[in-house]
């Protein structure tokens, strides 16, 4: 834990930061939401923040958080905030001093909040993590401490258009690794279909496309222009120069790219699990395989999803409530339930057997989520958002043909490792 100076000095930096974020977005600071009240953790009222708006009153979502609330003898007031709004408000909340009990955010956003000071780890609050998935944990970790528990975990892998895949007589089972799936590309191109789309935009974005060939090749983060990671932009950029991919992934966002694969004439479409329920809707028959690496095997894809903390409070006896409520929203029962409801793969083994049991066709997911990787492990931390800017960059410029990907990837790590002093 940072002394309270540092801290100080940390939340100012970040608070200016985002005060300055906020003259662009429009933010704004309620302080009806940031209060807490009750004694020591004693009955009172607990403050749960998360990035889920979509979800009112009525909704399964808020009555459970209301249930945990009730079964550890306090009165929960939950806010729904958009994703963006929620580090903001964390952040200047905790600068006033009126942090939130329980903070849900997404996991790349944990590292942030825990260099600012903003969060507990859970040695101070007392949360077993023992059981959770350590490749999912990795990413609320900073500096060999843990800053809370993942919710749950979604991830990227294949989708695949069966029509299009037999009129070009492809078996996707025959998809295993780079060269098994650019053969398959130019055999649908061959059959006059479209090959495989996805987000190469010049945002996080396409930096979450991007990375499961970037690690696929054995590349690393803290080495952008490596062999490895040059094979990897060299990969898009040749599937573009060959039409096995469309030119408009440079502006795709994930949802414009999944609304091409909808078309029914791509073989292939990079996304995620929520987009599950739309491929149900296609219309026609599809299936889903693992991003394979370059050598064979499952490439690590990015996680998404939310890790649920709890912020500090200058009354730390309100902890052993905190934790109370943290571990009712992600035990085994309640993990199930909010996982189906998120389109998450589960963080624990027993509760991902429970989701492929009742639902087989989330093997391919949960197999998907054991290789992956959190974007800001490796102790990247905040270095992470500084790392991925160069990292679009460079495969904006590569894909649009104004560098070649060597090129662009040494310039990118040139830039990387002066903003990551």
């Amino acid at each position: 834990m940072k002394t309270s100076m540092t801290r100080r000095r940390a939340l100012g930096c970040a608070v200016l930061t985002v005060t300055l974020a906020c003259l662009t977005t429009a933010c704004s600071h309620d302080d009806s939401n940031g209060s807490s009240t009750g004694a020591s953790g004693s009955g009172g009222t607990y403050n749960i923040w998360d990035p889920y708006p979509q979800f009112d009153d009525s909704s399964d979502w808020v009555k459970l958080l209301q249930k945990c609330g009730t079964d550890a003898g306090v009165t929960v007031k939950r806010t729904g905030y958009d994703t963006t709004d929620l580090t903001n408000k964390a952040l200047l909340a905790a600068q006033q001093g009126n942090s939130a009990d329980v903070l849900i955010v997404d996991n790349p956003v944990v590292s942030t909040l825990a260099e600012a000071g903003v969060l507990t780890t859970t040695d101070d609050t007392k949360i077993d993590t023992s059981a959770v998935e350590p490749n999912l944990l990795a990413a609320g970790q900073l500096d060999g401490k843990t800053y809370g528990v993942p919710i749950g975990a979604n991830t990227l892998a294949l989708y695949y258009n069966k029509k299009v895949l037999d009129a070009a007589k492809v078996d996707p089972a025959t998809v295993k690794d780079w060269a098994g799936l650019t053969a398959a590309l130019a055999k649908v191109k061959a059959a006059g279909k479209k090959g495989i789309t996805f987000s190469a935009i010049g945002t996080e974005e396409g930096s979450f496309q991007f990375l499961p060939w970037f690690w696929g090749s054995g590349a690393q983060l803290t080495q952008l222009d490596s062999a490895q990671g040059v094979a990897s932009l060299t990969l898009w950029s040749d599937w573009l120069k060959k039409g096995y991919a469309p030119n408009s992934v440079l502006n795709n966002t994930q949802t414009t790219s999944w609304q091409e694969f909808a078309s029914g004439d791509f073989a292939f479409s990079e996304n995620g699990t929520w987009q599950l329920a739309n491929a149900k809707k296609t219309g026609f028959e599809y299936g889903i395989i693992a991003i394979p690496s370059q050598a064979g095997g499952t490439a690590p894809a990015p996680t998404g999803g939310e890790f649920v903390t709890a912020p500090v409070q200058n009354d730390t006896g309100r902890y052993a409530t905190s934790e109370k409520i943290i571990k009712c929203l992600t035990n085994e029962g309640n993990a199930l339930t909010t996982d189906t409801t998120l389109s998450y793969v589960a963080a624990t083994e027993a509760v991902q057997a429970k989701q492929v049991a009742a639902n087989p066709e989330l093997k391919v997911w949960v197999e998907a989520v054991g290789a992956a990787k959190g974007r800001t492990s490796d102790n990247l931390g905040t270095k992470y958002p500084k790392i991925s800017e160069q990292l679009w960059t460079a495969f904006q410029a590569a894909l649009s043909g104004s560098k070649q990907p060597q090129q662009a990837l040494t310039a990118a790590q040139t830039a990387a490792a002066a903003a990551t002093k």
